[in-house]
């Protein structure tokens, strides 16, 4: 027998909503656990990027100039090629190409300013996925430097 206080097309409606928001809050959960591992990867290739570019800017001042031919005015001498080889040594040494497997390294060289930029991409694999998103993201990270001697 029906009791007259619970009409008949409400029965069981607890029950979804609480089902309902579970899966809500887990998702939100997902997201968030993936937004921050997401973050803390570009942070950390923030840090190889700027070091990479202060390598590879820096490679010029090396000192043996200064002992050979005196310190330079202005800019010191780089050249494309020098640089890429000394990011790419840099990432090698600190182990960057293990910390983020699947690093890829882009080396930008400016002669007229002697500036260097570096760009890096690093697939990330993700804790946890929310239905719909990728199970993989790339995340990336810009460097920059330049060295200018002084007297």
């Amino acid at each position: 027998m029906r009791r007259p206080d619970h009409p008949r097309g409400e029965r069981g409606q607890a029950t979804l909503i609480i089902v309902g928001f579970a899966v809500v809050l887990a998702m939100a959960v997902a997201m968030v656990v993936d937004a921050s591992a997401a973050y803390l990867q570009r942070q950390s290739l923030d840090t190889v990027a700027d070091g990479a570019a202060l390598r590879g800017a820096d490679l010029g001042a090396t000192g043996r100039e200064a002992y050979t031919h005196g310190v330079p005015e202005g800019r010191l001498e780089l050249t494309a090629a020098t640089v890429q080889a000394a990011v790419r040594d840099y990432l090698a040494r600190t182990g960057a190409y293990a910390a983020h497997p699947g690093l890829s390294v882009t080396v930008g060289f400016d002669a007229r300013t002697e500036s260097v930029t570096v760009h890096l991409r690093a697939p990330i694999d993700l804790p946890l996925t929310v239905p719909g998103s990728p199970g993989r993201a790339v995340v990336g990270a810009t460097g920059s430097a330049v060295v200018v001697a002084a007297r």
